[in-house]
């Protein structure tokens, strides 16, 4: 009998949705834990998956394993299905490249200023700022130049061949697209935008869609 495969993760977080996009790309069956990490009663079993009190967290069998990047590319290693690693040596950095700047540089801007303060925070019935949004928006200029350049390149990012760069940054340009600001800072990048039309309509991404609305 193969290991049990486990996923702990929040709803609402990209890099769940991220793995969750990579499984489903693989065709792993799995088992899903909802652990809110913003909660202020996070139990005693998820702290000892996780020491820094985050999500998602990937258990295999005996083995355990947060940060996202990691679990990824674990999953693509680990299981059959079409790899999502490409062959170049060039393409591989290229995928490193993108993991690595959407983490460094776009997370913040993109996820936690855009589209928590515009969608999430009123949902939520919390107060949304202006500021965080603009503030957001100015980084956010930055790296969206920096995955046109990769997109236009077409190493990775072409909207054809599926990498885990694409799974990576697509639930963050999902969220940032339901904010209006987002969708017009987007549209001013062919290249990025391009592949956003194209990676947009993987089941993958579909199935995994968390259920939140765009602004009204």
């Amino acid at each position: 009998m193969a290991d049990k495969v486990t996923l702990h993760g929040y709803r609402y977080s990209v890099y769940t949705r991220a793995v969750r996009m990579v499984l489903a790309e693989k065709r792993v069956a799995y088992d899903r834990v909802e652990l809110d990490p913003f909660a202020d009663n996070v139990s005693a079993s998820h702290r000892l998956l996780h020491p820094f009190v985050r999500v998602p967290v990937l258990a295999h069998g005996d083995f355990v394993l947060y940060e996202t990047a990691a679990i990824t590319r674990y999953i693509d290693a680990a299981f059959n299905g079409s790899p999502l690693t490409p062959a170049d040596p060039k393409a591989i950095a290229r995928m490193a490249q993108v993991i690595a700047i959407v983490d460094a540089y776009g997370y913040w801007p993109l996820v936690r200023q855009v589209f928590a303060h515009r969608i999430f925070r009123p949902l939520e019935g919390e107060t949304a700022s202006e500021e965080e949004i603009a503030a957001g928006l100015e980084a956010s200029r930055t790296v969206l130049a920096a995955l046109e350049t990769i997109a236009c390149e077409g190493l990775v990012l072409d909207g054809e061949t599926v990498t885990l760069a694409d799974c990576h940054l697509a639930p963050m340009i999902d969220y940032f697209l339901r904010a209006p600001e987002g969708a017009a800072a987007i549209a001013v990048y062919p290249a990025l935008s391009r592949w956003w039309r194209r990676i947009s309509t993987l089941a993958s991404l579909i199935e995994t869609d968390p259920g939140l609305p765009a602004a009204a």
